[in-house]
């Protein structure tokens, strides 16, 4: 990333109420933190005596009942999102959604928009593929690297 597209960035992340700003690639990372310092501070439990009284003999346990099984996830791969900002399905409120599930798509084939700092940014697909699940609601803010699509090459 050259200097003069650094300047635009740090511009944009300046004008909006991000704090923090990651970006890595195979060729560079580049993080940009911004604001104080944040500070946890802890606090100290009740004193004991004020705790209730206890019975002297322990009731018998309940047999607990096993936690459910996590849904099967969706195989394929994830399309991320490149840039912070509001995901959008369609070009217009009005206008039919890009893609839909079950539909296949060509490469360079737009599939949703991310709007940041009022620039509509088309994301597009990388390569021939069948969109298995939308992950984002339309008009939903997204982060750098929140997935966006779950996809099976073709």
């Amino acid at each position: 990333m050259d200097v003069k597209d650094l300047k635009v960035l740090i511009k944009m992340i300046t004008e909006t109420d991000i704090t923090e700003f990651e970006m890595d690639n195979s060729d560079e990372k580049i993080i940009i933190k911004r604001g104080q310092k944040t500070e946890y501070v802890a606090v100290a439990a009740p004193p004991a005596a004020y705790a209730a009284p206890q019975p002297a003999v322990a009731p018998m346990a309940a047999p607990v009942a096993a936690p459910a099984a996590a849904p099967a996830a969706e195989t394929g791969e994830t399309v991320n999102s490149p840039i912070v900002g509001t995901f959008y399905r369609a070009p217009a409120p009005d206008a039919a959604s890009y893609v839909e599930v079950g539909q296949v798509v060509e490469k360079g084939q737009v599939l949703c928009i991310v709007e940041a700092m009022k620039l509509m940014n088309e994301i597009e697909a990388e390569c021939r593929c069948k969109i298995v699940k939308i992950c984002k609601e339309n008009a939903q803010p997204v982060e750098y690297g929140d997935p966006l699509f779950v996809i099976e090459k073709l």
